[in-house]
């Protein structure tokens, strides 16, 4: 038993080792490499050129910088500087191909050459450290926001997948136990409360699914293509009337061809949400805004309602995939989710997204705005 754990240990070690010994070998071969070739193209502009000892000292110099600038710590510096010192007294003074030690400068050249490797190294040891402390910072704060992600989406899918499916059970029973008492009416009640919660748990499986298709991706990253964005905008609208054929939308968009690299499914999700929210909890019954502006670097889509707006307490934290419930009959339905995904969605698009209440008429109301950056490519078309 214990001979089994003192190998598994040695294993381990082992295969720590083998990346050690990977970096060790690189770095001499690097170094040695930096050495030979400034020897040979120093050797190459003496013998055979002009007999300038101040050209081997630059070609020297510089491969001492790129050896310190690459090698991991101060040997490989110190070894070359010392290196390049007497491969100057051998190959480039007179005496030449023989050791001469009483020459004049000698040590200046020496600790000279010596001074520019260990600063060097010492420099770009620190800038290495400082990048990979940058580097791993990054990563958790990266970490940090998919927790939270995770966190606020389980708080939500908590909510909404027991409290819709509690009203279809009791909805369900009441029609199965109390089929004969009831009336036309209420059977058809029921059936709709049934069909309205089945089609709400039906698009918050469609919300998870995509953010699941975004984490599939390295980085938080999308695949994006060149599309149209009326055409977008028009599936967007189309899916949302199947489910709400009352819903009213009113778009405003350039009259010019508009493409706009993004992934359109996405967008088109990001859209859905927004408009519904807009027409499930505003509490207006007036048509809800979808306006489209295009900037120089991005173009900007807005939603608007005229409905309560969002109240103060709630605009700091409404993407945090905290629950929002309106005061209509359908309160028990959360909103937060639905923002939370948007807001991923837009970030892995590289755009952002931002809400607030306007007062463009007596009523007031909520307003979404989120761009997308426009690539290289879309600049140059437009």
């Amino acid at each position: 038993m214990f001979s089994g754990n003192i190998k598994t240990g040695s294993r381990f070690k082992r295969l720590s080792f083998v990346p050690m010994k990977k970096n060790i070998l690189s770095d001499i071969a690097f170094t040695v490499l930096m050495l030979l070739a400034a020897t040979a193209v120093s050797f190459c502009f003496f013998h055979f050129g002009n007999k300038n000892a101040a050209n081997i000292t630059v070609m020297y110099t510089l491969a001492l910088i790129l050896t310190a600038l690459k090698t991991r710590g101060y040997v490989y510096g110190i070894l070359s500087a010392l290196f390049c010192v007497i491969a100057v007294n051998f190959f480039f003074s007179y005496p030449y191909f023989k050791f001469n030690f009483t020459l004049d400068g000698y040590p200046v050249t020496f600790l000279g050459m010596l001074a520019i490797a260990i600063i060097t190294s010492t420099t770009t040891t620190a800038l290495k450290r400082q990048r990979m402390a940058i580097s791993e910072r990054e990563k958790a704060l990266a970490e940090a926001d998919k927790e939270k992600l995770r966190a606020n989406l389980l708080r939500a899918v908590s909510h909404d997948l027991r409290t819709p499916l509690t009203s279809i059970i009791g909805s369900s029973s009441s029609y199965l136990e109390n089929y004969a008492e009831l009336t036309d009416e209420e059977r058809t009640e029921l059936v709709s409360n049934i069909k309205d919660d089945s089609q709400w748990l039906l698009n918050m499986v469609e919300n998870l699914l995509t953010v699941t298709r975004i984490k599939d991706n390295s980085a938080d990253k999308v695949k994006k293509s060149p599309e149209v964005i009326e055409e977008v905008v028009a599936e967007a609208i189309q899916r949302l009337k199947k489910r709400f054929p009352d819903i009213r939308i009113k778009v405003d968009m350039p009259g010019d061809f508009l493409m706009l690299s993004m992934d359109p499914t996405l967008i088109e999700q990001v859209l859905i949400n927004l408009l519904e929210n807009a027409f499930t909890h505003s509490g207006s019954t007036e048509p809800i805004d979808l306006i489209i502006q295009e900037k120089p670097e991005c173009i900007s889509f807005t939603v608007r309602d005229y409905g309560r707006g969002i109240s103060a307490e709630q605009l700091p934290h409404i993407f945090e995939g905290q629950q929002i419930s309106s005061d209509r009959a359908d309160g028990h339905r959360g909103i937060g989710i639905g923002l939370s995904i948007c807001k991923t969605i837009i970030r892995a698009h590289g755009g952002e997204i931002t809400a607030s209440n306007h007062n463009l008429s007596a009523s007031g109301g909520a307003q979404f705005t989120f761009t997308l950056p426009k690539e290289k490519e879309d600049m140059s078309d437009a």
